[in-house]
């Protein structure tokens, strides 16, 4: 498991530095360090390789924006990490894009007023909306063993009510319309292939 974490932080700086992709430079080395002991639920996986997948997943999709890449690797970092979108390493326009993505906690029943905020936020910028998807999509392929069975159902339901905009946005923008694409039919087998197992 350490290679391959070696392999793909190695694939998306290499990537970075051809492309001279800067703020993905910094964003591997800072997500790296604050995710550092850090572990998938319920799992000894290292954190890290969640951004990494989606950095690697954005890239195979031939998405080489600086602020996506960066913004995938450092997603999680203010909501996990303790830390402020002032503190990124990166330019406004990553920080921006990590603010959309951050979701405040909160109690469950404040929770579907806050999602549709969330959403709401993210469905106004298709780079936003890009990241979310991806994200999305590699939060399914492990939620069988990251989550309980009622947080399954919960993550079913907040995919099927939401991602559909997103889809939309990111499907509008003529520079994602492949990844929509792409995204859109992973997104729906996971949910098919769940609902049909539950």
């Amino acid at each position: 498991m350490t290679v391959n974490l070696v392999n793909q932080q190695h694939y998306v700086k290499t990537t970075a530095k051809n492309f001279k992709m800067y703020n993905t430079l910094k964003a591997v080395d800072y997500a790296v360090k604050a995710h550092e002991g850090q572990k998938r639920k319920r799992s000894a996986i290292p954190y890290i390789y969640h951004p990494l997948n989606l950095a690697c997943h954005a890239l195979s999709m031939d998405i080489f924006e600086d602020d996506v890449i960066a913004a995938c690797m450092l997603h999680d970092v203010v909501e996990d990490c303790g830390k402020s979108p002032d503190d990124l390493p990166v330019d406004n326009g990553t920080r921006e894009l990590v603010r959309l993505l951050t979701k405040e906690r909160t109690t469950d029943k404040k929770r579907e007023g806050l999602l549709e905020a969330y959403y709401e936020n993210i469905s106004k910028n298709p780079k936003a909306a890009l990241v979310k998807c991806i994200d999305r999509c590699n939060n399914l392929t492990t939620m069988s063993w990251g989550l309980s069975r009622d947080k399954i159902f919960r993550m079913i339901k907040e995919t099927e009510e939401y991602y559909p905009v997103l889809l939309d946005v990111i499907k509008a923008t003529p520079e994602y319309n492949s990844a929509a694409w792409l995204l859109k039919y992973q997104i729906e087998s996971m949910l098919d292939i769940y609902k049909r197992l539950m």
